[in-house]
């Protein structure tokens, strides 16, 4: 779809963009089909999409895939949605926040899925961590997002962009940068350059005792950037100072580091490890 047509399309419906949904287009449709390819979409694919806009990224994963159910929490989109994708057979579009709904009870009618957005970057995160923490089904999530962000979802263990997300989305999956994207791609640039990340989800949960525990040694971690991991294990779970230094030493982890040198690996045998100790 030509980029005068939709611009016409949100002109002629009196649409102003929005700051508070974080509302930035993109029109060029062989940059949205590469996305769609970068995600794996084909014509078995069930996606969900987050953030509709325009409708551009919706039409082309249309093009591919069984079929797409997207999510648009601005209802000033309905008519504008409603000429864009007109003629678009297998795409339904819901007009509600999806940070309001229940994974569990949205999946019940869903069969495996894919998640393809460009997301608004206000709900970046905590959005990719509902699909982490809490999805049976979705089998990968491709999205846009700031570069910093991509950085971080992709960094690997002792670099500067390395943190807790890293390791808590190693639990379910693994992360690649797929592409990037500049800002002037965007209608309104943002002020940022942004990129696309997929992350492929499998069960990695078996290799982890108690996900929970995983998760507060990789919080205790990074709580304290600055300080050594054996303070931030004193200090998280009130052990004693023998205790840290004994627990490090079973999980075959240095004296002395800090937390951002620790891979998932680490922190799974280190939370294993804390387990038997705590009792």
């Amino acid at each position: 779809m030509e980029d005068k047509r939709v611009a016409g399309v949100l002109k002629g419906n009196n649409f102003s963009f929005k700051k508070q949904y974080g509302q930035n287009f993109i029109y060029d449709d062989d940059l949205l089909s590469a996305i769609v390819d970068g995600a794996g979409v084909d014509k078995d694919t069930t996606v969900i999409e987050i953030g509709c806009g325009a409708g551009t990224l919706t039409r082309q994963i249309a093009k591919k895939a069984k079929m797409v159910y997207g999510y648009e929490i601005d209802k000033t989109l309905q008519p504008v949605l409603a000429k864009t994708l007109a003629g678009v057979e297998n795409a339904e579009i819901i007009f509600r926040d999806f940070t309001r709904l229940r994974l569990d009870e949205l999946e019940k009618s869903l069969p495996e899925y894919v998640v393809v957005a460009n997301l608004p970057y206000y709900i970046t995160t905590p959005l990719i961590m509902t699909f982490i923490e809490n999805s049976k089904k979705c089998r990968s999530l491709t999205v846009m997002v700031q570069e910093e962000v991509a950085l971080r979802l992709c960094a690997k263990a002792g670099t500067p962009d390395y943190g807790a997300i890293t390791a808590n989305i190693a639990l379910r999956g693994t992360s690649r940068i797929i592409m990037k994207v500049g800002r002037e791609r965007f209608h309104p640039s943002p002020n940022v350059d942004s990129a696309v990340v997929r992350i492929d989800l499998g069960d990695t949960r078996g290799d982890v005792s108690d996900v929970a525990l995983y998760k507060k040694c990789v919080q205790a971690a990074f709580g304290s950037r600055r300080k050594t991991l054996e303070n931030n294990l004193v200090n998280a779970f009130k052990l004693t100072r023998e205790q840290a230094k004994k627990l490090m030493q079973d999980s075959g982890i240095a004296e002395g580091v800090r937390g951002e040198v620790l891979s998932p690996e680490d922190f799974a045998r280190l939370s294993d490890n804390l387990k038997l100790l705590l009792g």
